[in-house]
């Protein structure tokens, strides 16, 4: 994982939140995608992790291909995917960070 996500993968697996796919996801434009069994809490975690303008939110809404939600990094290929909100409904997933988290990193 590239330095731009680190902190946030770091942080996602101390709260004990499932991995469930590492690696180059769905084309040669990744390097490593890491996927979480959790809904990432966009403003939070951008606001947690001050993360750099080479990290952007992506959003993928085509159910078909798979509902996901996260943070790639255009530098590096590199991201941190979840669980999108359309697709959490359908059963329970964390949300990370939690509500009551308040603490910067």
């Amino acid at each position: 994982m590239c330095e731009h996500l680190i902190k946030l993968e770091k942080a996602i697996q101390a709260a004990g939140i499932k991995e469930t796919f590492r690696g180059q996801a769905w084309s040669d434009n990744c390097r490593e995608w890491v996927y979480f069994d959790c809904r990432l809490h966009i403003d939070k975690v951008t606001q947690l992790f001050a993360l750099p303008p080479c990290v952007e939110l992506y959003s993928n809404e085509d159910e078909r291909s798979g509902l996901e939600q996260g943070f790639v990094c255009v530098l590096c290929h590199d991201a941190i995917m979840g669980v999108h909100p359309r697709a959490s409904t359908d059963r329970q997933v964390p949300l990370f960070p939690p509500e009551h988290e308040r603490e910067t990193r």
